[in-house]
């Protein structure tokens, strides 16, 4: 490694002195095994985009399906339309009445429930989720999502172009 060697007070050399330090061989290769351990998530990611430009096939988990729960219908379908609203969603399928179990404040519940599936952009579920959170009835609602792995190419790319990037 090299380090510029520190120059005397008042010193007129205009040169930087250069010290040269030698590293341990196996120090050396440890901190750049750990460098690209740490930056792997980073080159992975660049690597698909790149792959993904160059060959138009899909990345993985680059859109995802939300499922929100709701307590009747007209609320599932005001939801889906103040999503669709904004933007957030490409496609809302709103799912008939189904039975739910649950715990809640520690009394076992059962309900029926209209259930959301919301399909997006991955980098959206955050915002989908405080918006919906803001407009849901329910003190906690149900918002989960599922990255979607593969799936007929034409759709994928269909939900890409409804939904604006970030």
């Amino acid at each position: 490694m090299l380090r510029e060697a520190p120059q005397a007070p008042g010193s007129a050399d205009a040169v930087p002195k250069v010290q040269h330090f030698s590293c341990h061989p196996r120090a050396v290769v440890s901190e750049v095994l750990t460098l690209l351990l740490l930056m792997y998530p980073l080159l992975r990611g660049l690597a698909l985009q790149l792959h993904s430009a160059l060959t138009g096939s899909y990345i993985p988990g680059t859109h995802s399906i939300a499922f929100v729960n709701c307590l009747n219908e007209q609320i599932a379908r005001d939801i889906a339309r103040a999503i669709m609203d904004k933007r957030l969603a490409a496609y809302v399928n709103i799912l008939p009445k189904s039975s739910a179990l649950y715990f809640w404040k520690g009394e076992l519940e059962e309900s029926t429930e209209i259930l959301l599936l919301v399909k997006t952009r991955t980098s959206k579920i955050g915002e989908l989720s405080n918006y919906v959170r803001s407009i849901h009835p329910f003190e906690i609602p149900e918002i989960i999502s599922l990255p979607i792995d593969q799936g007929n190419p034409l759709y994928l790319k269909w939900i890409e172009e409804s939904v604006p990037r970030d």
